[in-house]
Formats: C-alpha cells, structure tokens, sequence
C-alpha cells in the first residue's frame, strides 16, 4: 500500500498547535443537527486504506463502548493494510462510540472516553458529551463514517484517521419526552474528520485521540 508520513514529531505539534487556534464546524448550535463540531482543517489528502475492516464490538480492549439499539454508529470504511494504522483505525472507531457511550449514559466522565482519548482529544469529547447534557438532548439514527484514510509520523507513533461523517439520518432527540427532532437534510449534516490517534504508554496495543479536526459543511463528503 503507498503510504504518506507526516512530519517529525516536533513539527507534528507545531502544526497542530497552530490549527487548534481555529474554530469551525457545520453545527449552527441548533437541535435540528446532531453533528459533533470541531476545529482546523488541512488541505493534504492521506493514503485510502485497502483491506476489509473488522465487525464492530461492543467492548474492545474490554471497555463498554455499547450503544442502543435506536443509536446505530456505522463506519464503512476498509482496513489499511499497515497494522498500527489498521489498530488506530479501530481504535479512532472506538473513540466516537466512546463519545455517544458518553452522550447515552449522561456523563463526560465515561470509562470508555478515558480509555480513548487524551489532552484535546479528551477534552473535545468531553465538550461533545456536555453539549448534549445541558441541552436535554441524546441521539437516535443512523450516523454513517467512510472514506476513510490513515498516515503515519515516521516513527510509527502517531497515526491521522481521517474520514467523513454523514448525519442526514441522525438526529437530536429529547431524554424528557423521547421527542426526535428533525430538521431538512443538508450541507451541515456532511462533515470530514481528522483524529491523531497515539499510542497509550501502557504498550497493551491502545491507541488514543489526542487531537481532533472537522471540517463543517465538507461539500466533499457529500
């Protein structure tokens, strides 16, 4: 598989430091969308990955990452061949479910955030999940992710996930009155996605989202 790698680690978080000054997305902050804004976006395109992907588990890694029935997270999206960005890959699969895990059980302080993420990316799951909190809001649908592609830093190290997110069948619903909000099918509901993934220090093959960029209203996703 041709693979691209990114920079050395120093410029890495130069880089990302200076994206992180950025703020963006497709949510307008309403209900009517049930997407999870970020910010920065990069215009370099990764390698596509080339393998089939593996079922989804509910407790990878043995953390609970189970949602219900009516939340449904799909990632169509093919395995890369490399296998540390093949185990980012899932584990960047893993740190969304985490984020709606987080988002069903009405805390930010869920094992499954903790076990996935770290620095930024903790801290942006935690924001996601607290959003919905204060709103009285869960989710219902069916949330699509594809396009899926990975680098890695030449060390192996560190792996960018980036993929898109297709959220014109997801939706905001009520925990009080179970009440499914749906607004018109559009642009916002497209978003693309780049989540570093590094390697946790415990060496049991965890990887973790230590950064998080979307780009809101991505027409290339559509």
């Amino acid at each position: 598989m041709k693979r691209r790698t990114l920079p050395t680690a120093a410029a890495f978080a130069a880089a990302t430091a200076l994206l992180l000054t950025a703020c963006g997305g497709g949510d307008d902050g309403s209900a009517d969308s049930d997407q999870i804004e970020g910010a920065g976006q990069r215009s370099e395109q990764p390698s596509k990955s080339a393998e089939p992907a593996a079922p989804e588990q509910e407790k990878p890694d043995g953390v609970d990452v189970s949602l219900p029935a009516d939340m449904k997270l799909v990632f169509d999206w093919d395995k890369p061949k490399d296998k540390n960005e093949a185990a980012a890959m899932d584990d960047a699969a893993n740190y969304v479910r985490a984020i709606y895990h987080g988002i069903d059980k009405r805390t930010t302080d869920d094992a499954a955030l903790v076990a996935y993420s770290k620095g930024q990316g903790l801290t942006y799951g935690q924001t996601q999940i607290n959003a919905r909190l204060e709103g009285g809001w869960t989710a219902t649908g069916t949330r699509r992710h594809y396009q899926a592609t990975t680098r890695s830093t030449p060390a192996g190290d560190a792996v960018e996930v980036a993929f898109c997110v297709d959220s014109t069948k997801f939706y905001s619903k009520e925990v009080k009155t179970g009440k499914v909000i749906k607004g018109t099918p559009s642009l916002t509901d497209f978003d693309h996605f780049e989540i570093i993934m590094v390697k946790a220090p415990t060496g049991d093959g965890l990887w973790q989202a230590s950064e998080v960029y979307v780009e809101g209203k991505a027409a290339k996703c559509q």
